[in-house]
């Protein structure tokens, strides 16, 4: 049985949705956040950095949001999350969620905590208006390759999407949220009508509007 360590609406919805999504067994542990307990010496045994999720598969721990995502995915191939190694959609599917944790899931920590990236605090405002200038763009590719296609891999629903789906929630605060683009807003929708992300988001404590 898989443990992940959790806390609503984090990075760790993205995994909690494919254990779901996989049908695996599992638990939840919660992470409380609120009081800092990613920071416990317990927890940092667990992940150095300090930041959630991790997931304990067996006596494996692994943290990363992409990593416990992509270990999920090739661990459970009959859930077809991930496309198998010799298929031609394999290298589409690592760009697609590559692109999410280096340009889409790096940069929100620059949006969220833009104080960590400054010296001067005046300058926050600058990092928060360049940082959502970037995530808009990157933002343009997915909404572009949406337009002709109901998945990010054509046809074939995978663990990309969720993890667009996320990426596309945590948008809610930006000045120009991603859901006002319609082939955003129409895969996000067809993602959060899964029976498997109901769940999780239910189980979180997540209310509608989801993005």
């Amino acid at each position: 049985m898989y443990t992940l360590f959790y806390f609503p609406g984090n990075a760790s919805l993205l995994p909690h949705m494919l254990l779901r999504e996989i049908g695996a067994p599992f638990e939840l542990s919660l992470v409380d956040r609120a009081n800092n307990a990613q920071k416990s010496a317990e927890y940092l045994k667990l992940n150095p950095m300090g930041q959630i999720p991790v997931l304990i598969d067996g006596g494996l721990a692994i943290s990363e949001t992409a990593a416990i995502a992509l270990h999920l995915a090739d661990r459970h191939p009959q859930a077809g999350l991930a496309p198998p190694l010799a298929s031609p959609l394999r290298g589409p599917y690592l760009k697609w969620m590559l692109l999410l944790t280096n340009a889409l899931q790096t940069q929100y920590r620059a949006w969220f905590y833009a104080h960590e990236f400054v010296d001067n605090p005046d300058y926050v405002d600058s990092v928060k208006a360049a940082t959502a200038a970037r995530i808009g763009k990157t933002f343009a590719v997915f909404a572009d390759h949406l337009e002709a296609n109901e998945w990010l891999l054509g046809e074939e629903f995978s663990a990309a999407d969720l993890y667009l789906f996320m990426m596309v929630r945590w948008g809610r605060a930006l000045p120009s949220p991603p859901r006002l683009i319609p082939s955003l807003a129409r895969h996000a929708g067809r993602v959060a009508s899964r029976p498997a992300v109901r769940e999780a988001l239910k189980v979180e404590g997540v209310a509608p509007p989801y993005f």
